[in-house]
């Protein structure tokens, strides 16, 4: 039986993660390592009552004496390393933010060499590895091509998966780190790229409370999409599944202009009767989307099973029946909008 410590646990990726993990025979035990383990976020995926199988951890990854004191303790078979700053904190803290995206990150590795039984580490990266979109005549961004993080978050992942090469070449554990873009559904609520979540998030609450609350699109342009649920069981999946060696992939997703999210938004709220609710827009002074699109996921669906991609349409209907939901069980307030 495996013993997974994942940091950043409590986190939205995290939580889904933890709640697809745990529907597999092959996982006895889950530290679940986070800087506050307000476990709220869980209980949106597994309810009132917690899975026995988890146990708690109080893990800042910018304090390095608590991380060589969690992970040695643990002692784990699987490490899936979430704990970060996001976008908008490592733009107004440069400095904390490397201390903790790339310091933390070190460290975890670091500490992780002297395991004896680890069979696996799996590092969350990211798109902003990559350069502007414009950098790309391709018809879709594939792992091999050049590497030009557009801001700090991306130039402290790109150090980690650097990081994470070092860690294999010297341990020859297998690793592997996982770049994704837009994730969006329940439990999606920080970070720039929570603006297409907040937009489903709203129109919920209206419906629910009866008034319409406007949201605009902070930015334009293409996005990479990826439903929540996936990003869940692509960390899962590869955690769990046999890989040899050292690789990087793009997770599966959907790339649409922004303005097509929105459209398929409204529909999906009209099909549900929502759409008494609907106020959507993208903002005149929209900035063009950071982040690269296009994002080509050839090379992870051939290495790992059965890793699903449920279509935006889908996705976006299955977030607004849960935001739905929580709106009525007073789960979800217009404080949660980030607006």
């Amino acid at each position: 039986m495996h013993t997974i410590l994942i940091t950043g646990g409590t986190g939205c990726i995290g939580a889904v993660t933890i709640y697809k993990l745990l529907q597999s025979d092959e996982v006895g035990r889950i530290v679940v390592a986070s800087r506050t383990n307000n476990k709220d976020p869980l209980k949106l995926w597994l309810g009132e009552h917690l899975d026995p199988r988890l146990e708690f951890a109080t893990l800042d990854v910018s304090d390095y004496q608590a991380i060589k004191s969690v992970v040695l303790e643990a002692d784990p078979s699987h490490i899936i390393h979430l704990g970060a700053f996001q976008s908008p904190d490592c733009s107004a803290r440069h400095v904390q933010g490397m201390e903790i995206n790339t310091g933390g990150t070190m460290v975890l590795f670091d500490t992780a060499e002297k395991l004896k039984g680890l069979k696996k580490f799996v590092f969350a990266s990211s798109a902003a590895v990559y350069g502007k979109r414009a950098m790309y005549p391709e018809k879709s961004v594939h792992e091999d091509l050049r590497l030009a993080p557009p801001n700090h978050y991306g130039i402290w992942k790109l150090a980690g998966e650097h990081l994470a090469r070092l860690f294999y070449e010297n341990t020859a554990v297998p690793t592997v780190c996982l770049r994704l873009n837009t994730t969006y559904g329940k439990g999606r609520d920080k970070g720039k790229t929570s603006a297409p979540t907040n937009a489903l998030k709203a129109i919920a609450l209206g419906h629910v409370s009866g008034r319409v609350i406007p949201f605009e699109m902070p930015y334009q342009g293409r996005e990479n999409y990826h439903f929540v649920e996936d990003v869940g069981a692509h960390f899962s999946h590869v955690t769990l599944q046999p890989l040899e060696g050292f690789g990087s992939f793009n997770i599966k997703g959907e790339t649409i202009p922004v303005d097509s999210f929105l459209d398929i938004v409204r529909d999906e709220a009209e099909k549900l009767g929502m759409g008494n609710a609907v106020e959507i827009s993208i903002a005149e002074d929209a900035d063009p989307n950071l982040f690269v699109s296009d994002l080509d996921h050839r090379k992870i669906d051939k290495t790992f099973q059965d890793l699903p991609l449920t279509s935006i349409n889908e996705g976006v209907r299955n977030s607004l029946l849960a935001f739905r939901e929580m709106a009525e069980k007073s789960l979800l307030t217009q404080a949660m909008l980030n607006i």
